[in-house]
């Protein structure tokens, strides 16, 4: 089970991540297979599903979603922990808010992200 500690720490260190638009120190929470859903999947990827799996698929629409959105920066407000699952609440550079569910495997990296977003 996930403690609140650890939580907050993951929570800190993904806020970290993202702000730095650094992909590689991003890709680094997540194990080879991880799959992501997510709306603008549709929008920024071409993939009408809004599902992707595994770090290269997802890499590559990051990596272009970054390219569109120099100034991304997200901020942390709120960390829900589960039992290997975790909420994190945070405000979107735009100012929308955003919710994103991360589910952790035994390695301790995350094997399924659902990202919900405010409009």
């Amino acid at each position: 089970m996930l403690t609140r500690v650890q939580a907050e720490q993951f929570a800190d260190e993904w806020i970290a991540a993202w702000n730095s638009h650094d992909l590689a120190r991003v890709l680094a929470h997540y194990t080879e297979d991880f799959e992501l859903s997510s709306p603008f999947i549709v929008s920024i990827a071409d993939e009408p599903s809004g599902r992707l799996r595994g770090k290269q698929a997802i890499a590559a629409y990051w990596s272009r979603a970054l390219a569109r959105i120099p100034d991304l920066e997200f901020t942390l407000l709120a960390v829900f922990h589960g039992v290997r699952s975790i909420v994190l609440h945070y405000r979107m550079h735009d100012g929308r808010g955003a919710a994103e569910w991360l589910e952790f495997g035994d390695d301790g990296k995350v094997t399924r992200s659902a990202a919900q977003y405010s409009n």
